[in-house]
């Protein structure tokens, strides 16, 4: 037989859901068939809302693209079958957690995530795992079949030459930037009032008088306050050593920990619940506050620095090294990476929307070689320091060229490779896979040929 007995099922199938639209009984209907797998018109709402929430672009008529692409990732998922992929549930879980914490923070709460899908939120998250757990497997296949591809210089130059100008994008002013800071002093008298209040918060929950949910609602200085402190699941790793340290070793969702100082203020800590080398805490988080006058002095010995480095008595890198409170960058002579998941992740360059807020309204005019007058900034830790940058270098926006961006084109000629690889294979897949559409999903210009033989 040309066909599988699976596929004269879902024949049948397809038959029977029409009859039931035409009886007006039908809660969803098959659209698609893809080898033996069937996609649903409720799989495409699924796919369309989760397209909404990731603020993603849809491409054309929603009901034409999200179909196809749903057929693309079946196609995948076959293959991964046949390549044996498998994925690991820790990563699974730790991708789903989040992405429900996003998604509630995006919302704004937990009911209003649940009428938004029409479900309860364990309903979502089960939807949810098996969404990521068929990325997985997807991106899988991807890297076993297209994942090697290197160009050579001469093909990547090739490629270069072979774009239109107007299709070069357009690097933005990027700089790399130095960085001193000094750490304000914080009175013994304001630390000690932050632990009383988080003392008094405890003995508030272990008597029953509050919630800690509502309390962290409240009073947390953390952004997860708006979610009544929770953190959504983690790994040990993932945490800052000296809570990871307390927070996994509690084991009573009904205590409360002991005051934890770490490097962004001081906390109390609760389980919500564990799975197993994973955890779910609340916490309240309060940063003691820093006087003026610690400020001001702060400021005041960063001056002094500065009139030093222009002075030439010291080297800008010499007092980054020697006299900056920043671990992060006072082993690298003062100069701060990207860390973010853009093209300039990974190196010293930023562009001006990359960089911390503060440094960012200080250095966006400042020339190459220039240091900045000291600044009261608010460190990735949520703390106020004084700091002062320098520019190192300063490159101008331009359409990007391959003496100066070669790292951008070559991942541009690469990614062009991979996908031409990728739309070779889904071709020759679609031509060898059985494919039936709903004449009422028929007419759509699609990516791919050979859907409809």
């Amino acid at each position: 037989m040309k066909y599988s007995l699976k596929i004269l099922f879902f024949l049948i199938l397809l038959s029977a859901t029409h009859f039931l639209v035409a009886q007006n009984n039908i809660i969803d209907e098959i659209v698609w068939v893809v080898g033996d797998e069937a996609i649903l018109k409720s799989e495409v709402e699924e796919y369309r809302k989760e397209i909404l929430m990731q603020n993603q672009r849809i491409e054309g008529d929603p009901y034409c693209f999200i179909p196809e692409q749903l057929a693309i990732r079946k196609l995948f998922l076959d293959q991964a079958k046949l390549d044996s992929i498998e994925v690991q549930e820790s990563n699974v879980n730790r991708t789903l957690e989040y992405l429900v914490n996003e998604y509630i923070a995006s919302t704004g709460s937990v009911e209003r995530l649940e009428e938004y899908y029409g479900k309860s939120i364990a309903g979502i998250r089960e939807d949810l795992r098996e969404q990521i757990r068929e990325q997985q497997l997807v991106e899988g296949v991807q890297q076993k079949h297209f994942g090697s591809v290197q160009l050579t210089p001469s093909e990547i130059r090739k490629y270069y030459n072979s774009l239109p100008q107007d299709s070069l994008p357009f690097i933005p002013t990027t700089l790399e930037v130095q960085i001193i800071t000094v750490e304000p002093k914080v009175p013994l008298e304001e630390i000690d009032k932050v632990k009383e209040r988080l003392r008094e918060y405890t003995n508030q929950i272990n008597n029953g008088e509050r919630e800690f949910s509502t309390l962290a609602l409240l009073h947390s200085e953390d952004p997860s306050a708006i979610k009544g402190g929770e953190m959504g699941f983690m790994t040990r790793s993932q945490l800052v050593p000296e809570f990871a340290n307390v927070a996994f070793s509690l084991n009573d969702p009904k205590k409360v920990s002991n005051v934890v100082e770490t490097e962004y203020g001081f906390h109390i800590i609760q389980l919500v619940e564990r799975r197993g080398d994973m955890g779910n805490f609340r916490h309240i988080l309060l940063k003691p506050k820093v006087p003026q006058e610690s400020l001001d002095t702060a400021l005041v010995r960063l001056d002094s620095i500065r009139s030093g480095v222009l002075q030439k008595k010291i080297t800008f890198d010499e007092a980054a090294t020697f006299l900056s409170a920043d671990k992060d960058t006072r082993n690298n002579k003062g100069i701060m990476v990207n860390n973010s998941r853009g093209p300039n992740g990974g190196t010293p360059r930023f562009a001006l929307n990359e960089l911390n807020q503060d440094i960012a309204k200080v250095a966006g005019e400042m020339k190459e070689g220039e240091v900045s007058e000291p600044f009261i900034m608010l460190n990735e830790k949520g703390r106020q320091v004084a700091a002062m940058v320098k520019i190192s270098a300063r490159n101008e926006g331009h359409k990007a060229n391959i003496n100066n961006d070669y790292q951008i084109v070559k991942q541009m000629a690469e990614n062009a490779r991979q996908q031409k690889l990728v739309d070779e294979w889904l071709q020759e897949k679609i031509g060898k896979t059985y494919v039936r559409i709903d004449p009422a999903w028929q007419g759509c210009e699609l990516k791919y040929k050979g859907w409809l033989k």
